[in-house]
């Protein structure tokens, strides 16, 4: 068995869940918001489930 970094688990989770309420959480309360803070959700997103894949010593699938 490898060894799988728990840091980068536990931030890209982190990470996720804060871009998860960026981009969901206005729409669920009927609230506008600027472009700039869904755009920053969406490379949130991206960049947690990079480190979420990227969190065991081998090979990403």
């Amino acid at each position: 068995m490898t060894e799988t970094d728990t840091r980068k688990v536990a931030f890209g989770v982190v990470l996720l869940a804060i871009s998860t309420v960026l981009i969901f959480g206005p729409g669920a309360l009927d609230v506008a918001v600027p472009v700039v803070a869904i755009a920053a959700g969406a490379l949130g997103l991206a960049a947690g489930a990079l480190l979420v894949g990227t969190s065991d010593p081998g090979r990403p699938v």
